[in-house]
């Protein structure tokens, strides 16, 4: 139960919904249409290198998911100067760390070194982006690498799989439907002339937006980037026309089932908009409403006073094409899944039927300035946001002005949008049950 609940939350941590106070950045483009931010900040003599691709599990043909987490691990193999295996090795024995993390819509690579190594973030970066070395050995090696995650991960840790039964049951045709790791199946038919065009795709500085945030010397980092990232060749434009999503205008039931559990669950789910629209937004204020903190309705609720939940949530979980909203709850005692989401339904239908309180909404406004001033703390997590928010939203300078949009949301479009999107026909109800595992 715990790890379900985990997961579901790093999952919408990997999003970063909020931006920092004031950051200040400046940004351009090379001729090759690699874009480029730069945050000063010399507070201390840290600086992050980043870089982070406009491509993710969704980016695949079918028979071939899972290309662009196998790539995450894929590019630390080594490149045409750095030698197999010894990435990490350069990294930690320069005092640095360095990671990289795969959502189903973009790729985001990371080091963190004291600012006198900076040279050294932005050549591994350039090595990694231009020369990379993809052969049969790497591409074996690290085919292995993923299938294990995929074993520990998803199909052998209790509740792994429920996104997986999740983007299933919500998406029939958009490439959401699959998980963002892919089958094995997949991976084991994927050839080296099939990693090799992913790359030359993909992996080229038109796709791809650069970060440095922390303590560094403009003119001087302006003049290595040029001289490590300028020549790389652009790469041809992508063009994405995933299919559209016929809406879901009955209620229907999916089961599913988890060999590693012994309590199950069971999960509301709808489709929404992508984090982009406005609606998205007043998503994640009903979500926090619903479910954020002990006070919260569903916690109160199901939980403290009538005991008939260990754990209770909703989550806005964005996507850049549709969003998925789930609302779920593990029983306590002899509950029913039934009962649950009976009391789930009934508090989300208030929501769609009267406008929350006025005090009710204040507390909402209270959390999400408090989360405002809080977020962006470190420089490494506000690398992250600037590129996610050139990247994704089109628009860098969201790190400072989302909150905004926050702000400007009503009680009334609170309940406008949840009857937008919460309707009891737009929902599945996914029972996530102890058994012999269903097999994707």
């Amino acid at each position: 139960m715990r790890r379900f609940y985990i997961a579901l939350s790093l999952l919408l941590m990997g999003t970063g919904m909020l931006s920092a106070q004031e950051v200040a950045f400046e940004e351009y483009d090379l001729d090759n249409g690699l874009h480029v931010i730069l945050h000063q900040d010399n507070g201390a003599p840290v600086v992050t290198t980043s870089v982070m691709y406009h491509v993710g599990g969704k980016d695949r043909t079918e028979g071939r998911t899972g290309f662009a987490h196998f790539f995450e691990h894929l590019l630390f193999e080594g490149t045409k100067n750095i030698e197999r295996g010894k990435w990490f090795e350069i990294v930690s024995s320069n005092g640095g760390k360095n990671n990289a993390n795969t959502s189903q819509d973009r790729t985001y690579y990371y080091e963190v070194f004291p600012s006198n190594n900076l040279q050294l973030g932005l050549w591994m970066e350039s090595e990694r982006m231009l020369h990379p070395v993809i052969d049969q050995k790497g591409v074996d090696t690290q085919k292995e690498v993923v299938k294990e995650e995929k074993r520990l991960r998803y199909d052998n840790t209790p509740y792994g799989s429920f996104l997986t039964v999740l983007g299933k049951n919500l998406f029939d045709k958009h490439p959401y439907k699959d998980p963002n790791i892919g089958y094995m199946k997949d991976l084991d038919a994927g050839t080296l002339e099939d990693v090799e065009a992913y790359n030359k795709k993909y992996y080229v500085p038109n796709n791809a937006v650069l970060v440095v945030a922390g303590d560094f010397d403009i003119p001087s980092t302006k003049k290595m980037i040029q001289d490590y990232f300028g020549s790389i060749p652009r790469g041809a434009d992508i063009v994405r026309n995933y299919p559209k999503e016929d809406p879901i205008i009955e209620q229907r039931t999916a089961n599913a089932y988890d060999a590693n559990i012994q309590i199950p669950a069971i999960g509301l789910a709808y489709r929404t908009p992508g984090f982009r629209e406005r609606d998205a937004y007043v998503l994640d204020m009903i979500s926090t409403y619903l479910s954020d903190g002990k006070s919260s309705k569903l916690y109160k609720k199901m939980v403290d006073e009538q005991k008939q939940a260990l754990q209770v949530g909703a989550f806005n979980i964005g996507q850049e094409d549709y969003g998925m909203y789930l609302v779920f709850a593990l029983p306590v005692g002899e509950t029913s899944l039934d009962v649950l989401k009976g009391e789930m339904e009934e508090e989300v239908t208030k929501v769609r039927d009267e406008l929350i309180s006025e005090r009710d909404y204040q507390k909402l406004q209270n959390k999400f300035e408090n989360d405002f001033v809080n977020s962006n703390s470190s420089v490494e997590g506000i690398a992250n946001s600037l590129a996610r928010y050139h990247m994704l939203y089109g628009d860098t300078n969201l790190i400072n002005k989302e909150i905004d949009i926050y702000r400007s949301i009503t009680r009334e479009e609170i309940k406008e949008v949840a009857n937008k999107y919460l309707k009891p026909n737009q929902s599945v109800i996914i029972n996530y049950l102890p058994g012999e595992k269903t097999e994707f």
